[in-house]
């Protein structure tokens, strides 16, 4: 997870007290990864104001520091989690247990498709780590609304591809005869079966795997886009290439109909020995190699979908599973004070996330956290009112929008009361 502290939340007082020990309350969830006694650590990065909003970006974000006035930044946000597998989990499913679907499995199951040769929800370059195959997974949902997943976190985008997408020993004409025997065998067993949801989902996913032979291939294929767009998103260049074809895939995903594309970060297969924005140590060097991969691309992404005209209608979310905290992490056998190898602890107790497009408040900002950007103080956001806004944002009702499972009508959000946060609805 990225510092909200060295992205978006300027402290100045942080700044100001940078390099003295600091008493403060360590609550019993984070003891695992935070001291009573730390030094605090100012950010080393430089910020400005930009934009008619006057928001507060670090120099790691040049692009996007262009686009403060189509962001919506939530800085009061906290959640449940303190390790990066809970964390990932609760940020995705709303639960930190493993039967749970994801996000965007709800959205598939709410929404439905809107492109019937092409999934609901794909998930690009899915890692092993914060969640692993769990954050796109549909858990009891039907089997319809799993992520379907393109490439991973060890695999350059160029190399991504849809398994299996044709068969090459089994003509297409075949297959068809294939599957009209075995829709006549499925409406059979349901004259004599009133209900089964697994089984249906299964017959749904078989049907949507058959159609996409032909239109995913296409969709996938960036060579459709013009040199133009290749350089907006900057592929081609080493630092950008990657995450910029995960995003332009992105934007032709939603744009030929898929309701939910789900990019995930990975830096590891430039920098084996740098995880994605998760900086205990080296904080300096490694965010700005993080921030460098997609800064640009992600910038790109916002251009794209406005010059569409797809932004109005398109959600855009970015953030990470937690913040980090404002002082440093203590290292063995190393001084409890600021080196430049200093990074910074997990911090479930406030962070920042910004969304874009889709209905939101454009060059707005809600909520803080406090003078030091440790805890999240004011417009709070829990990650249940986060989700039960971004179903509403898509016309659902996290309240309504239920599953029977177990005995129980289950929600993203879970039995806690959660709330839309109307104050960030334009």
């Amino acid at each position: 997870a990225p510092g909200q502290m060295d992205t978006f939340d300027y402290k100045p007082v942080l700044q100001r007290m940078s390099g003295k020990s600091f008493a403060h309350d360590v609550p019993g969830v984070i003891k695992k990864f935070a001291v009573s006694n730390g030094v605090l650590f100012g950010s080393p990065f430089r910020f400005r104001r930009y934009g008619e909003s006057g928001q507060w970006v670090s120099e790691l974000l040049p692009h996007l520091s262009q686009h403060v006035d189509d962001l919506c930044l939530l800085k009061g946000m906290h959640t449940e989690g303190f390790d990066h597998g809970q964390a990932g989990l609760f940020f995705h499913t709303g639960a930190s247990n493993f039967v749970r679907p994801s996000l965007g499995s709800w959205v598939s199951y709410g929404l439905g498709t809107e492109n019937q040769s092409l999934p609901s929800f794909v998930h690009l370059g899915p890692s092993v780590d914060y969640g692993g195959h769990r954050i796109h997974a549909s858990a009891f949902l039907p089997s319809a609304h799993q992520g379907t997943v393109i490439g991973s976190d060890s695999l350059p985008v160029s190399q991504f591809r849809l398994r299996d997408l044709r068969n090459a020993n089994l003509p297409r004409t075949v297959q068809a005869k294939q599957m009209e025997l075995l829709r006549a065998m499925h409406a059979g067993y349901r004259q004599r079966v009133a209900a089964d949801a697994p089984l249906d989902g299964w017959i749904q996913s078989l049907e949507t795997a058959f159609r996409m032979q032909v239109e995913a291939a296409d969709v996938l294929d960036l060579s459709r886009e013009t040199r133009a767009t290749h350089q907006l998103y900057g592929l081609g260049h080493p630092d950008t290439d990657d995450f910029g074809r995960q995003c332009l895939m992105a934007r032709r995903l939603s744009e030929a109909g898929v309701r939910f594309v789900l990019v995930t970060h990975s830096i590891r297969k430039q920098y084996p020995s740098v995880r994605e924005w998760d900086q205990h140590q080296n904080l300096d060097r490694d965010h700005r190699r993080n921030a460098r991969q997609i800064d640009q691309p992600i910038a790109a992404l916002l251009t794209d979908l406005k010059q569409r005209g797809l932004l109005d209608e398109t959600l855009v979310i970015w953030g990470g599973e937690f913040g980090r905290t404002p002082m440093i992490e203590l290292v063995k056998n190393k001084p409890n004070q600021i080196t430049k190898e200093s990074g910074r602890n997990h911090n479930p107790l406030g962070f920042t996330i910004w969304l874009a497009g889709g209905g939101v408040k454009p060059g707005f900002s809600y909520g803080g956290t406090d003078e030091i950007g440790y805890r999240a103080v004011e417009g709070r956001v829990h990650t249940h009112d986060l989700h039960a806004t971004l179903l509403h944002l898509l016309g659902l009702d996290h309240r309504r929008l239920t599953y029977r499972y177990a005995g129980l009508d289950v929600r993203l959000t879970g039995v806690e009361e959660a709330r839309v946060v109307h104050e960030i609805l334009s």
